[in-house]
Order: structure tokens, then C-alpha cells, then sequence
């Protein structure tokens, strides 16, 4: 008998610390999933005690400290917000900080947004920090961006118009002869001119197409989007167009100088830069909307003015006139 309990005695005590090293290294866990932010150059001893506050960890953070530099990775903890799931022990919490993926959030930049209103949105995002710098119009490339929680706002604007001058340079040098547009800052322009004009993607190259024959010939291009520009700075006009800003002669007034504008009126995406870099050949001068959500093209002012009177009716049809 007590031979067998001098034996068991030590595999009892194996067994035991074999039970308090699966408690508080494997297994514990809060019984929700949970977030954390770990800020840049966090370490663990830094974070120990939040996860523990939070119930993350089991035991205290001595223990758990203890665990990690006997049985875990010496791997650095990164940076970023991570999503941890309900019931996750130690170890798998620990590699989730060294080695898991952080979340990434984004933020979606509609094609033909203004600067102004992408100003706003970007300082609208609660998760980001920091100021919104100045966005030069037509500078970031709408698309959908990633973030990571704490963020700066600036990085942020930054990977945004790095990717239209990734974009920019890469349509630009398989530019077609099409339009007489000598840089890439007038492609832009003309691509918001584009942008505004059709929501289509089908008449892109299309009405690209009639505003290079009209800057060819030294026609003025008679834009509306390009009149609202000054008083707006690309948000939504609201009403009808005054004569008074039809008549102002300002750098946006397409209607009062032949050329391009001043610069662009929104950032155009990369279907509609694409356009106004290839576009469509054909001999149209003039389009109007055909009641339809698209527009119907003519190659004479007489083909045009039978076009407008013909939407004229019908918006006098649906009560607009």
C-alpha cells in the first residue's frame, strides 16, 4: 500500500501540473468574442493587463507572462485591431497578437465624388484619427480602402492619391491619338467632365468621344456639372441651374469658354479616364437625356434641338417642367 502511494504520489503531482498548465495556458478565454486595439510597439507586458481586465487571459498576468516565455513564441505583438473569438485560451491568443491578421475596415469612394465630400467622409469615420488633410480635386482614386482602427486620416487620403497616380500613369501610357489632351492633369479634367455626365458605363467612350471632337474644333463644351462646380464644389446643385450661373464667367463655365476648365470638378474613376484616353470615334457634336437614364447623340445642332424638344416633353410629361 504504500509502495503505491509513494508511486502515485509524483504521477499525481504530473498530472496536476499537467491540469493547471492546460487551465491557464490552453484553455480560459472569455465567454464572448471581444476586440482589441494594440497600439505600435505594444508589447505584452504593456497589454497584460488589459487582457486580464477583460477576462482574455486566465489567472493573472505574472502567470500568463510566465506561460508565454516558457511555451510560446518569441515573436514580436503587432500592431492593429484583432478580433478575438469567444473561449480563446492563452496560447491561441497569444498567436492570434504575434501572428494573426489585424481587421481591416474600409472606406468606399463612389466614382465622380468630389474632394469635398471625400473630406467629410474620411473625417466622418469614428475608428480613424487624426486631422483630414487638403484633397486637390481629382487627386485619390474612388474605390474601396482598408484601414486599421486608430489609423491617421492622412495615411489614409495618402494611399488614396497614390493609387490614382499609380492608375493615372498606367492608363496614360496606353493612351490612344483620339483626343487632343497634351497631360495627364487635362485627362483627369475631361474624365470628371465624363463622369458627371453619364452614369452609363456603356456611353463613357461615347461621350468622351463628343467632347474631344468639340475640343478639337474649338467648340465650347457647354457642361452643366462644370457651371455647378463653383458654386458647390461638386455637391449636389438641388435646383435648376440660375441664367446667372450660366452667364458667370469664371475658369469652371464651359458654357462662356471654349476649352477645358480650370481643372477637374470631381475624382473621376478608372473606367471614365480610361474613356477620355480611348475614346469612342465617332462624329457626334451634342447629346441630351433620352428620359431613360442614358442619352441620345446627334451629329447636327438640328438632329439636337428636335432631341431636346423631344425631352423637354417628356419631362413636362412627368410634371418636372
Amino acid at each position: 500500500m504504500i509502495r503505491r502511494v509513494l508511486i502515485g504520489l509524483p504521477l499525481l503531482a504530473i498530472l496536476g501540473a499537467l491540469a493547471l498548465t492546460y487551465a491557464l495556458w490552453w484553455g480560459g478565454g472569455a465567454p464572448t468574442a471581444q476586440s482589441i486595439v494594440v497600439e505600435e510597439g505594444a508589447t505584452l507586458t504593456r497589454l497584460c493587463p488589459g487582457l486580464e481586465k477583460k477576462q482574455l487571459i486566465p489567472g493573472s498576468c505574472g502567470t500568463y507572462r510566465g506561460f508565454a516565455r516558457l511555451l510560446g513564441s518569441k515573436d514580436p505583438i503587432q500592431a492593429g485591431e484583432f478580433e478575438v473569438p469567444a473561449h480563446t485560451g492563452g496560447a491561441k491568443l497569444l498567436d492570434l497578437l504575434q501572428h494573426g491578421q489585424p481587421l481591416s475596415r474600409l472606406v468606399t469612394i463612389p466614382e465622380g465624388t468630389p474632394s469635398i465630400l471625400v473630406e467629410e467622409k474620411l473625417a466622418a469615420v469614428p475608428y480613424l484619427t487624426g486631422p483630414v488633410p487638403p484633397l486637390a480635386e481629382g487627386s485619390v482614386l474612388p474605390d474601396s480602402y482598408g484601414y486599421q482602427r486608430g489609423e491617421p486620416r492622412s495615411a489614409v487620403a495618402a494611399r488614396m492619391a497614390a493609387a490614382m497616380s499609380k492608375e493615372l500613369a498606367a492608363l496614360w501610357a496606353k493612351r490612344k491619338p483620339g483626343c487632343p489632351i497634351a497631360t495627364p492633369s487635362q485627362a483627369i479634367t475631361l474624365a470628371s467632365i465624363v463622369e458627371k455626365e453619364t452614369g452609363k458605363p456603356a456611353e463613357r467612350r461615347r461621350v468622351a468621344g463628343v467632347y474631344c471632337n468639340r475640343l478639337r474644333i474649338g467648340m465650347k463644351l457647354d457642361a452643366d456639372p462644370t457651371v455647378i462646380y463653383p458654386v458647390t464644389k461638386g455637391k449636389p446643385l438641388g435646383r435648376r441651374i440660375l441664367r446667372s450661373e450660366l452667364d458667370a464667367d469664371n475658369g469652371y463655365n464651359t458654357y462662356r469658354r471654349a476649352g477645358l476648365p480650370d481643372g477637374p470638378i470631381a475624382n473621376p474613376g478608372k473606367a471614365s479616364i480610361a474613356a477620355v484616353l480611348d475614346p469612342e470615334a465617332n462624329d457626334y457634336l451634342y447629346f441630351v437625356a433620352d428620359g431613360s437614364g442614358g442619352h441620345v447623340f446627334a451629329k447636327t445642332l438640328a438632329e439636337h434641338d428636335a432631341n431636346v424638344t423631344k425631352w423637354r416633353a417628356i419631362r413636362k410629361a412627368r410634371g418636372e417642367l
